[in-house]
């Protein structure tokens, strides 16, 4: 059995996604949040999960707050670490503390569009498929070992708004998956890159008929 630590900021929705998946080899030891006001620390605890918060506006330094994170973290023995909506910058030395057991969703087709404002971006670029990259994290923003990666087509008439929510929607069946397949052992980092073994076809979701989008 994999312990699962998820760190979240807001409501959480690929918390709850990964937490209602009931997924195989995975226990979900806890959630934490850098807001104590994080609605999902509330829905973990109300399913019996520890929820801690751990407000980042009461450390001197990103450094110190990392630090802290760290010992939240370590206390529940994780097996891999996953970022849930985890709206902060981490240090490398913390990076490097989970390397290859430290997991983000990030709303785009990686290496494309990383940082803020993926949708807006695509849509400027005129993108014909948008998506989303589960990846291993390190010290580089939103980059790192790709582990899984799932698209939904742009359509003529999207905002930024209604492309999100496809793209939402998405994370939510990816995610849950990529953390099964860890669990699992199915995945490994070999050369910098993501080798998979039977389940390879799960990591890339293709987009949908335009018809169905």
């Amino acid at each position: 059995m994999k312990n699962i630590v998820i760190l979240i900021s807001g409501r959480g929705s690929n918390m709850q996604a990964i937490v209602e998946a009931k997924l195989p080899g995975a226990r979900i030891a806890a959630v934490i949040s850098n807001r104590p006001d994080a609605a999902g620390l509330a829905w973990a605890a109300e399913r019996g999960i520890a929820a801690v918060a751990l407000d980042h506006k009461a450390y001197a330094s990103r450094e110190d707050f990392d630090a802290a994170l760290a010992a939240a973290i370590d206390a529940h023995s994780p097996d891999l670490v996953v970022l849930a909506g985890f709206m902060r910058i981490l240090t490398a030395g913390f990076t490097r503390r989970y390397e290859g057991r430290m997991l983000n969703i990030h709303p785009s087709l990686l290496p494309a569009f990383p940082g803020l404002h993926t949708h807006e971006r695509a849509l400027e670029m005129g993108c014909k498929l948008a998506g989303c990259t589960v990846h291993f994290v390190t010290a580089e923003l939103d980059h790192g070992p790709i582990v899984a990666q799932g698209a939904v087509n742009v359509l003529d008439d999207d905002t930024p708004d209604s492309l999100a929510a496809r793209v939402l929607k998405l994370e939510h069946r990816l995610y849950p998956e990529a953390v099964r397949r860890f669990a699992a052992g199915e995945i490994a980092i070999v050369n910098g890159k993501v080798a998979s073994g039977p389940a390879a076809a799960s990591c890339l979701l293709a987009p949908e008929p335009l018809s169905h989008a």
